[in-house]
């Protein structure tokens, strides 16, 4: 085979569709079974000649694993290696794509593994179904991470593994399809393990030279996308996303247009849609059941009529209010100016399944980095809606479904849709409304969950509900013990989960629902076979049910796994946190954390142990890591910040507040004092850039905004630090009053605008032409602001009256300074003091504060026109006189007695 057709060849195993460009006479063996594999026949290719090579056993010792077991390395002679190669590759496709039939796409397979290893080895009994699949199921197995016990057929996953990691010199797409092994095996994971390798790296020489080919770049980095989102990298995967949407030349925008969304709405309002256009060639991808030959012949002929392509139903609505979809009224958008806007929101064309993807995908990530809240199931809804009004693809229409489904479940008019919409969803799986090629014509363009956690969500939307009986048989027939404990807690009976765990530890409960129905007894063998990954995990989680137990559990667990359970270290880990051994807790979290390192959990409850033993460095690396995986942890982002201001500094002198919200919060008040000068300002800018960023997703946190205060008055991010201080005053004013104003940072703020100049034309030709908006003018309009509209309208306090009046006076409002000086004195010591006080040294601090207001009321008199000072002081005086003759004895006594007597003279 020539270059030039087996570049045909990989691309059409790529694309899941063959190209007629491919010339028959010229296909070799290898080609033929590539062809096999992309029209789905699986059978044919995995009872192949060549198959069987491959698969036959060279041992039939249960105990080696698949790959010592299986011959699956052709040695070809020099002349055949290119076939040898794209032979192994067709096989490693078919036997990928049959595991994902069986569990993703259906319908149901014709082949069972059992009947290929029979074909190639004398018949022994180590060779079962069972055997198989406990062995392949063990070795799925990663990062201490079990795979799905129930998966179907899962030596066809591992066999593809072992297939694409063998070396390949010709076959240029080898990396693609790793990379879609790779993302299939996570997704059978309970939870999924970040992988060493770097697929966009290795995938980089096939993209520039598949530079031409818009549609196969815009699946590699849609692909790329998907694995990026299934490892929590949202910014990354959003990246590749939008890389997707350029390749395919998929034009979208989210505007608004005038419309109703129910059915008695009178007043026509804008409403969200998504306007989109594609690129690519709409006649191809969509594939219906039958002959894909007569269905693009058809498009080709009558390209303008609808796509009739067999999908799963839509279910309606059926609400006595709400529409069934948004009902545009106009034909045009909001968005004139946009290179869309000749597009009619409510006759939009219909889009390539490709772009469908994309769309879909670019809605998953509204969702992981919009705040929890309302506006994302509105920003979600118009790109769900776009790609399910025009369905295009079996798999592509399922996934848009689902994702209606799950921003409708939480809306009491659509909940009973939602779950209806997807019980149909599942039930219509193993059917054969469409065609096995259609449904994987796409699979690997969009996170389509698998059978098993679709009928999972399903049990849990039943949970919600609080149909917990249904809920809970579900996760017993899916034999997901976690869940089916969490059920028994919810019915109140919490000793029926602990009875289910022992029973499966003990051997008294057989897993397999397939072992059950053949009545076997459990056995030797079979305890020996099981999942030794899977077993770690049921220990794990007795010993959360046990906690008299606990530490036990989790090391049984832990040496189980032959030390390879994530799982076993958090918990221990967790387990010594709370009992206060934080060497020990740091010890097994680090263990834990290095065999899968995407959990915040983990990461965070290992931060909060470092910072128990004052171990900053420690502590900082770990919240790091935290807000590198979850950028909306506000909590680790405040603590990060704590962290920045500890490390650097021999001594750590920054005052704590220890009062923690829970076991696990280890948020902090830091108050500045001279041993911050000891902190390197390249720290204290870090910290200030950290609280920053965490204040964007935790805006009603209060202690961080008083954190951010403080380091921003450090910082010198005066205006910061004056909006920090509204936004405390805010939130926790009507509670706790004027405690909550941080009267130093006031002062400080009033201080910053007072030392320019009043003048604002010497201030400008001090500060240059851009004024400084930390201190003067810049500064002033928001300390006013702040006093204003945020301070003085909720709180009294003389300083808060006086730091006021420090402002008007720098201003030369005397007046109005005046008042503010008077509203202070009113509500200090000596404004309140009652006839018949006998405490002394209160009394005395008062007489100071009535001679600082009566010298304010002298100075400043003068200078407004009108104003009666002599008698505004002379009444304070009087007045306070009146109310304390009781310290008549008192030498400071005699100084109101004679300032009285000054005033009298001056105004004679």
């Amino acid at each position: 085979m020539n270059a030039a057709s087996l570049a045909l060849v990989e691309k059409s195993l790529l694309r899941g569709k063959w190209d007629s460009e491919i010339p028959e006479p010229s296909l070799s063996s290898g080609a033929d079974l590539a062809r096999l594999a992309v029209g789905c026949h699986f059978r044919d290719v995995l009872k192949s000649d060549k198959a069987r090579i491959l698969f036959r056993p060279v041992s039939d010792d249960p105990d080696l694993s698949f790959q010592n077991l299986l011959d699956i390395s052709i040695k070809p002679v020099e002349k055949d290696k290119v076939d040898a190669e794209l032979t192994r590759l067709a096989i490693a496709v078919a036997c990928l794509h049959a595991f994902v039939q069986a569990n993703w796409t259906g319908p149901d397979l014709d082949i069972n593994p059992l009947e290929i290893l029979s074909d190639n080895a004398d018949a022994t009994t180590a060779w079962t179904e069972e055997a198989i699949h406990a062995k392949a199921i063990s070795e799925l197995a990663f990062g201490g991470e079990p795979a799905y016990h129930l998966a179907k057929v899962p030596i066809f996953l591992r066999a593809a593994q072992l297939l694409v990691g063998l070396d390949y010199e010709h076959m240029q797409s080898i990396s693609w399809w790793r990379l879609r092994v790779e993302m299939v095996r996570q997704r059978v994971l309970d939870d999924p393990v970040p992988n060493s390798v770097d697929f966009r790296e290795l995938l980089e020489p096939l993209r520039s030279s598949l530079a031409q080919e818009p549609e196969i770049v815009g699946r590699m980095y849609l692909e790329l996308g998907l694995l990026e989102h299934l490892l929590s990298r949202d910014n990354s995967a959003a990246d590749l996303f939008v890389k997707a949407a350029r390749s395919t030349g998929l034009e979208y925008e989210l505007t608004g247009a005038l419309g109703r969304r129910t059915k008695f709405q009178e007043t026509e309002l804008s409403q969200l849609v998504l306007l989109a256009e594609s690129r690519l060639n709409i006649s191809d991808g969509a594939i219906k059941s039958g002959k894909a030959e007569d269905t693009i012949n058809d498009q080709n002929t009558n390209p303008d009529r609808e796509d009739t392509t067999n999908v799963p139903e839509t279910l309606a609505l059926n609400d006595d209010t709400l529409l069934e979809q948004t009902e545009f009224t106009s034909s045009r958008s909001a968005g004139l100016g946009s290179s869309l806007s000749h597009i009619d929101p409510s006759a939009q064309p219909p889009l390539h399944p490709l772009d469908q993807c994309i769309l879909l995908s670019l809605c998953l990530n509204v969702r992981n980095t919009s705040p929890s809240h309302g506006l994302t199931t509105e920003q979600m809804s118009p790109y769900v809606s776009r790609v399910v009004s025009h369905p295009r693809n079996w798999t592509v229409h399922t996934m848009a479904l689902l994702l209606r489904s799950r921003l409708e479940s939480s809306r009491t008019r659509t909940v009973e849709r939602s779950t209806l919409q997807l019980q149909a969803l599942i039930d219509q799986m193993p059917t054969s409304d469409s065609s096995a090629s259609e449904r994987l014509l796409f699979f690997h363009s969009i996170p389509m969950p698998s059978s098993w956690e679709m009928e999972k969500e399903l049990a849990q939307r039943f949970l919600s509900l609080g149909v917990v009986k249904s809920a809970l048989e579900i996760f017993e027939r899916l034999e997901m013990w976690e869940d089916v404990v969490k059920c028994y807690g919810a019915l109140e009976k919490p000793e029926k989960g602990i009875a289910v765990i022992r029973d499966l530890l003990e051997g008294r409960k057989q897993e397999a629902k397939a072992v059950i129905s053949r009545g076997k007894a459990p056995s030797v063998q079979r305890q020996r076979l099981q999942d030794a990954t899977r077993e770690a995990k049921l220990w794990c989680l007795l010993g959360d049910l046990d906690p008299a137990n606990a530490e036990h559990d989790y090391k049984h667990a832990w040496e189980l796994s032959n030390e390879t359970s994530g799982r076993a270290m958090r918990s221990l880990g967790g387990y010594y946190f709370a009992r206060a051994n934080y060497q020990e807790a740091i010890s097994c979290l680090r263990q834990a954390v290095k065999i899968n390192p995407l959990l915040t959990r983990s990461w965070f409850i290992l931060g909060c142990a470092c910072m128990r033993i004052e171990d900053w460095e420690g502590a900082k690396d770990a919240f790091s890591r935290c807000v590198a995986i979850d950028e909306e942890d506000g909590e680790s982002w405040n603590n990060l910040a704590s962290m920045y201001l500890r490390t650097g500094v021999s001594k750590p002198k920054l005052d704590v507040n220890e009062e923690h919200t829970s076991p696990l919060s280890e948020s902090q008040n830091m108050e500045i004092d001279g041993s911050s000068e000891a902190i390197p300002f390249e720290n204290k800018m870090l910290a200030f850039r950290a609280l920053k960023q965490g204040l964007r997703y935790s805006y009603e946190n209060w202690r961080m905004w008083y954190n951010y205060m403080i380091v921003a008055m450090d910082v010198g991010e005066l205006q910061e630090a004056c909006r920090a201080l509204g936004r405390i005053v805010e939130q926790t004013g009507d509670k706790a009053g004027a405690l909550t104003v941080d009267e130093d940072v006031l002062d400080r703020l009033v201080e910053a605008v007072t030392r320019a100049p009043p003048n604002p034309e010497e201030a400008a030709a001090e500060e240059g032409a851009v004024p400084n908006p930390n201190e003067g003018h810049g500064l002033y309009r928001s300390v006013l602001n702040l006093l204003e509209r945020t301070l003085l309208p909720r709180l009294s306090s003389p300083r808060i009256f006086r730091a006021y009046a420090r402002l008007l006076s720098w201003q030369s409002k005397w007046e109005e300074a005046i008042k503010a000086y008077l509203d202070a004195y009113r509500c200090s010591i000596a404004g309140t003091i009652e006839k018949g006080e006998t405490d002394s040294a209160k009394w005395r601090e008062a007489v100071t504060e009535v001679e600082e207001i009566v010298d304010i009321v002298r100075n400043f008199g003068p200078r407004v026109e009108g104003y009666k000072w002599r008698s505004q002081a002379r009444s304070i005086l009087r007045t306070f006189i009146g109310r304390t003759r009781e310290f008549e004895d008192e030498p400071e006594f005699g100084r109101l007695t004679e300032l009285q007597e000054d005033l009298r003279k001056e105004e004679g």
